[in-house]
């Protein structure tokens, strides 16, 4: 790997509240209210929640933090936009992973526990991990990394034409997801819809979200090479 790719990398890391402290206090965090809320809950049968996804959804702002904070003083260093932006994926990457094997180690500490004895569920999803332990952990690794896409896109429309267009983009995704809900209502095809999703798993529709980050990746990239510090 190239040496200018990992000092972005170390780049990143320097800010570790960003890529490690602030995600697993995050994750910490929701832990702990979900099993309050779980331990509240005077039912015999399993409980789950959401809480899982907020350190998912908290990427968005690391995302969005990669570009802002770093980008300036990696030009400061004579670092080429690749360079910049190979580097940033990989500790995303890192980061990822780390939560993806975080999640992991709960849910199978959760299903030794019988919900660490109140039944209750964090990260030891049925639809997550009805392929396994290995398959929950390639989901929850390609979601943190599809929502850092995200953040990291939207950071480079703002930082190459500003917050008009970055909210016409987003209100303009927004329209299109509400056409598209629209158009599936109006064809009565919400029941081959739900038979497909649970068809296809959480592994599978992980695996269909690749080619998406992918494309969001490349064009975050080239947004990324015309905007200025």
């Amino acid at each position: 790997m190239n040496a200018r790719v990992l000092n972005v990398v170390r780049l990143q890391y320097i800010n570790k509240q960003t890529y490690l402290w602030v995600p697993l206090i995050v994750l910490g965090g929701s832990l702990v209210i979900s099993y309050l809320i779980y331990a509240m809950i005077p039912v015999d049968a399993p409980k789950y929640g959401g809480g899982s996804q907020a350190p998912l959804w908290y990427f968005l702002a690391v995302g969005i933090q990669s570009l802002t904070l770093t980008f300036p003083f990696s030009q400061a260093m004579s670092l080429t936009r690749r360079e910049f932006y190979l580097g940033t994926l990989i500790a995303a990457a890192a980061t990822s992973a780390m939560l993806a094997t975080a999640f992991v180690i709960i849910g199978g500490l959760e299903l030794a526990t019988n919900g660490f004895g109140v039944n209750g569920y964090f990260a030891h999803l049925p639809y997550m991990w009805e392929a396994g332990p290995l398959a929950a952990w390639v989901v929850y690794f390609i979601v943190a990394m599809f929502f850092f896409v995200i953040g990291f896109w939207c950071a480079t429309i703002y930082k190459r034409w500003g917050s008009a267009v970055l909210t016409t983009v987003l209100i303009g995704l927004g329209l299109m997801l509400v056409g598209l809900i629209f158009l599936i209502t109006r064809m009565n095809a919400w029941p081959e819809v739900w038979t497909w999703l649970v068809s296809t798993g959480a592994l599978g529709l992980a695996l269909w979200g690749v080619p998406v980050i992918a494309l969001m990746a490349v064009g975050s990239y080239s947004t990324l090479r015309r905007a200025t510090v």
